[in-house]
């Protein structure tokens, strides 16, 4: 038998939600649809896995074949699968995300395929199920960054507290004392400060700082009591 008896065969796709932060504002990375249904909207990063691939092999690919992207981390968030969430033929969707310093990747991406950064309050009309997909993503990042240190992904690696204040912000769409967050965060014994400074923003300038690596991997759970009722997961 080389085949299952009476089973209807689907399509097995991959979708990725690519988050980055240029050191002010998180974004989302999107694409102009190549193909009908739907094709010159804006989608996430789409494509079927190959007979000869795993779902993280096709995910590699998709997103160095649309945006131009690799050697990005990208991390399975979950498996959508409503029958009727593409209208042309029942496939199944793998999600992955990924976190990454816009600046440090900016020399790779592509034109070709019309790649595209959004803020996460000007994301256009998306096809599909993909809102929910970037919603979910959404989540799943808070929850994973209120547990560790996560964000530090999408930072130079070396930041001023304001720029680690602004991401934070960004990610959970709310304001932190600046006081307060400073107090946590150097509680933490997480950072090593910097003699120099970063004085585009003021004259006085705001030192930078660096992440400790090898408390960092001691520590993954430091930064917990810096968000305030952290989601849970």
């Amino acid at each position: 038998m080389t085949k299952y008896q009476h089973q209807t065969r689907l399509l097995a796709a991959i979708d990725c939600i690519i988050f980055g932060f240029d050191g002010t504002t998180l974004k989302l990375l999107l694409v102009q649809r190549a193909i009908q249904p739907e094709k010159g909207r804006w989608s996430l990063m789409g494509g079927f896995i190959q007979p000869d691939e795993s779902a993280d092999i096709a995910a590699v690919r998709v997103l160095k074949k649309l945006t131009g992207l690799e050697g990005v981390y990208l991390e399975q968030l979950h498996t959508f699968s409503d029958p009727k969430r593409d209208p042309i033929e029942r496939t199944l969707s793998v999600t992955y995300f990924a976190l990454i310093d816009i600046h440090r990747y900016e020399q790779q991406l592509s034109d070709e395929y019309h790649a595209e950064w959004f803020t996460l309050t000007e994301i256009p009309q998306l096809i599909f199920d993909h809102p929910e997909m970037m919603y979910m993503a959404q989540e799943k990042l808070r929850y994973k960054a209120a547990l560790h240190p996560l964000l530090f992904e999408l930072l130079p690696k070396k930041f001023t507290l304001p720029q680690l204040q602004s991401l934070y912000e960004c990610v959970y769409d709310m304001p932190f004392d600046k006081r307060n967050f400073t107090r946590k965060v150097l509680s933490t014994k997480l950072l090593v400060k910097q003699k120099d400074k970063d004085k585009g923003n003021s004259k006085k300038g705001a030192f930078f700082y660096k992440l400790d690596n090898k408390q960092y991997k001691a520590n993954l759970h430091a930064f917990l009591n810096i968000i305030p009722n952290p989601p849970i997961g």
